[in-house]
């Protein structure tokens, strides 16, 4: 009989499948959708632990995926504990775009004789020193920031500033801009060259997908993060930690957090797994996700209870429009509120406990969303896909 298991990116198996005896050179992985929609890059993640059982000896650069018409594919290893001895993995991850008529789809994991090259990035994540700590990140459709510890100092001169929300960087290109831009220097990539520019403001605003803590009537939120940690770094997933000092977040409460981020290519949205820890006379926490307001932009805001999103669409003047969105799960999303600098989505936090959310953005010149419809309709689809994961069906040895 075959165990039918939920697949989440990162998702550990909770119930094991069948283990199959006697050595293999190659396995099947069949997967099944259950959503009549399309899903276009859509990550699949098979526990290296399952890989390992069925094929002996397989090592992660002994290996390739193929497809159903049998096209080698990119995949990528996850290792999340590097100081582990022995060969640890966590998951190996591939990508397929699935049709709406597409139920069950089957890949094949095989053993090489050689080493299988690296296939080319389209995520990079990293710590930029020489930028007053910022931490950057990518994939082929947009790029983000954030600030961390020396730009909140006195070493920042004029700069100077206590900015835990997100940035965004518009992208016109697939490929990775990040150190280009760095080299090109903070005024210069505030101008278009062709590739894109950053012409978002984030200030003390959330900025695209910031958090707080919101106590019914203000929000508190955290100074620049203090440590990073990257887990992961491409060529289909970079996965990366922030961590955020504890602040005092009103009623005799401090608050510190740690944020998963999990970007994968081809997503306009990136997922984020915020770990609140709180001290003081409670546990829970009213939890806020912000999309910033700009008041000299014209916008559009939108959002959707039932289905779990809010998105901002920003018309620039010289520089076509930004879309910005969150999607929570709707088990997860309380409600919508908003404070001058930001709308916000509620949602309670338990000390201890990830909220889950994804948070990402858009440009009208990227080639892929020219309105504030095309935008909207995107965060609705992917809310449907969130709440209809990609399932494992069998794994099985050949």
């Amino acid at each position: 009989m075959k165990n039918c298991l939920p697949f989440l990116p990162l998702f550990a198996f909770v119930a094991l499948l069948p283990r199959i005896s006697g050595a293999a050179e190659k396995i099947t992985v069949t997967v099944a959708n259950e959503l009549n929609m399309t899903r276009p890059n859509q990550t699949v993640a098979v526990p290296w632990s399952e890989i390992a059982s069925r094929l002996p000896g397989a090592t992660m650069d002994h290996l390739q995926v193929r497809n159903p018409s049998g096209a080698i594919i990119p995949m990528q290893v996850t290792n999340f504990h590097p100081e582990m001895k022995g060969g640890h993995a966590d998951d190996l991850i591939f990508q397929r775009d699935f049709a709406a008529a597409d139920r069950l789809v089957e890949f094949t994991i095989e053993k090489t004789e050689k080493p299988v090259p690296p296939f080319s990035s389209k995520v990079f994540a990293r710590y930029v020193p020489e930028r007053f700590d910022d931490f950057a990140w990518e994939n082929d459709r947009i790029a983000h920031r954030t600030y961390g510890p020396a730009l909140e100092s006195p070493n920042a001169g004029k700069e100077q500033l206590r900015a835990s929300g997100l940035d965004i960087w518009c992208k016109r290109v697939r490929y990775l801009i990040v150190d280009r831009w760095y080299l090109r220097g903070h005024e210069n990539y505030h101008k278009d060259n062709g590739e894109g520019l950053d012409m978002y403001g984030v200030h003390t605003t959330r900025g695209d997908g910031g958090t707080g803590v919101w106590d019914g009537k203000q929000l508190h939120v955290s100074h620049n993060w203090k440590t990073w940690r990257v887990l992961a770094n491409g060529p289909i997933r970079a996965v990366f930690e922030l961590t955020y000092e504890p602040w005092d977040a009103g009623e005799g409460v401090k608050v510190s957090e740690t944020k998963r981020f999990t970007v994968d290519a081809g997503s306009n949205l990136d997922r984020i797994d915020s770990t609140f820890t709180v001290e003081g006379n409670k546990k829970e926490i009213t939890a806020a996700v912000g999309l910033a307001k700009h008041d000299k932009i014209p916008a559009a805001f939108a959002s959707d209870r039932e289905a779990g999103w809010m998105s901002l669409w920003e018309d620039y003047p010289k520089d076509g429009s930004v879309g910005v969105g969150v999607v929570m799960n709707t088990g997860e999303l309380d409600s919508f509120t908003e404070d001058a600098e930001n709308h916000l989505a509620l949602a309670k936090a338990v000390s201890g406990h990830p909220l889950r959310y994804y948070a990402g953005a858009c440009w009208s010149q990227g080639g892929d969303f020219a309105t504030k419809e095309d935008w909207n309709a995107y965060l609705a689809a992917f809310a449907k896909r969130i709440a209809s994961p990609l399932k494992i069906l069998d794994i099985e040895a050949k």
